[in-house]
């Protein structure tokens, strides 16, 4: 049996071979508002790459050991680890797939921290900026000929069968010359990229892309999987949920838990807004047939919630993977035509208007999650924001470490509104524990919320 745990030093490459004083030392300060814990944590998640795990929490306990160091010489620097996961090792030498995301980490983490300094956070066009900053300093921003970057989400905690679903519909987008972009775990998020993947190669198209978009709360529980060749790492889920929307040339939503309710929620709120009537976006939820119960319980959740406007926004596509691989591939071209028409750039979509209550940072305490505004006295875009926040903060409590320390502090978050709203809420959350959505299966789910009725 192979070691559970390696020391190593290696280069992370690229152009962050090469660092100033001052940048390692921002990366390895310790005190309060330093990025030492940040960085470690975020260097952990991606070296525990294949780990079975959703657990933020319990990786971080189960590898209180681990540190790393950087080493700064005149050639450039290298990373030095100590404790690390031995599966993240070949004879002893780093993968290559996780040297390039380790490097990615590094970037990702000191570039957040200045443009943190020099935008207004509270401005919502400085949001925007630094999320296009982000994107643009990672690579992602490439300027294609023709738009076909597709945004596929869905759950990390599917079945087998889902999972080959996801996979298959992948295959038909690869053979498209559609690119994939995904939260970049395990899953839903997975599937597509390696079906995309063995379509290229059908093709003979050449290496994809394989974007994979995270954040710092959610990248220790979906560690980046192996197939992601472009990885960014965003400040917060807000600023990673814009990220993945304003690259999108179309997006399919497959089966999936909180986490995937959180996401289509928030592409709702933000495209039920009056001033994006006129954008044009192929957005289709799509599954096996075994998920097709599933998916009408989410359109009926969306129908009482957010109304039938809410609803025109998807198309529903049942055990068809060649339609959504056409429906994305005719899409793109409206996409394209509109942005033309309109002077908007192909890579980053400038004209979609994204309010403040989308792109300012949500803290799941528990008298947040108990303020929470959910009633459809207000407009159906706003309803869908708060919506967003519950199960954001559901999330938080199941995988992400200050979630799940808050809970075992306080209790459960509580959740209250009008019963029209919570009923419903409360009747969805309940199928995704049955069906062993919120977690991985073989993991004992308690509720990290009440819904008061």
């Amino acid at each position: 049996m192979s070691k559970q745990f390696i020391d190593s030093e290696f280069s992370p490459g690229g152009l962050l071979g090469v660092l100033s004083k001052r940048e390692v030392a921002h990366l390895l300060d310790t005190s309060q508002g330093g990025l030492y814990t940040l960085f470690r944590n975020c260097c952990l998640a991606v070296l525990n790459c294949g780990g079975h795990t959703d657990d933020s929490k319990a990786l971080l306990d189960q590898h209180k050991n681990f540190d790393i160091r950087i080493l700064q010489q005149e050639r450039g620097i290298k990373l030095q680890v100590f404790n690390a996961p031995a599966d993240a090792f070949v004879g002893g030498e780093i993968i290559q797939g996780i040297r390039e995301h380790l490097a990615a980490v590094v970037r990702d983490i000191l570039y957040a921290a200045d443009l943190i300094q020099r935008f207004d956070s509270s401005n919502s066009q400085d949001i925007s900026d630094m999320v296009f900053h982000m994107l643009r300093n990672g690579g992602i921003l490439q300027a294609p000929q023709d738009p076909n970057l597709v945004v596929c989400w869905g759950g990390h905690s599917i079945s087998r069968e889902e999972y080959d679903y996801s996979k298959e519909v992948g295959y038909y987008l690869g053979l498209r010359m559609l690119n994939v972009c995904t939260g970049c775990g395990p899953g839903a998020m997975k599937g597509p990229m390696k079906g995309a993947n063995i379509g290229r190669a059908k093709q003979r198209g050449g290496a994809g892309r394989y974007v994979g978009i995270t954040e710092p709360g959610i990248i220790a529980a979906e560690s980046p999987n192996p197939i992601v060749n472009e990885l960014v790492i965003l400040p917060d889920i807000e600023k990673r949920l814009e990220a993945f929307i304003r690259c999108a040339h179309g997006i399919i939503i497959f089966p999936g838990g909180a986490g995937t309710m959180e996401e289509l929620l928030y592409l709702l709120g933000i495209m039920l807004h009056p001033d994006n009537s006129e954008q044009p976006m192929p957005i289709v939820l799509t599954g096996p047939a075994s998920a097709a119960e599933y998916f009408a319980e989410i359109d009926a959740f969306i129908h009482t919630t957010l109304g039938a406007r809410a609803q025109k926004l998807y198309q529903i596509i049942i055990d068809d993977p060649v339609m959504v691989a056409e429906i994305m591939f005719n899409g793109k071209n409206s996409v394209r035509d509109y942005r033309k028409q309109h002077s908007d750039a192909y890579n980053f979509n400038w004209m979609l208007y994204i309010e403040a209550e989308f792109q300012q940072p949500f803290l799941p305490t528990h008298d947040n999650m108990k303020s929470l505004v959910l009633d459809r006295t207000q407009p159906a875009h706003q309803l869908a924001a708060n919506l967003r926040r519950a199960f954001s903060g559901i999330v938080a409590g199941n995988v992400k470490e200050e979630g799940i320390r808050a809970i075992e502090q306080y209790g459960v978050f509580e959740i209250e509104g009008e019963k029209a709203i919570t009923q419903p809420l409360d009747k969805l959350l309940t199928r995704f524990i049955k069906q062993q959505r919120m977690k991985l299966p073989g993991t004992t789910y308690n509720p990290c919320y009440r819904i008061k009725k």
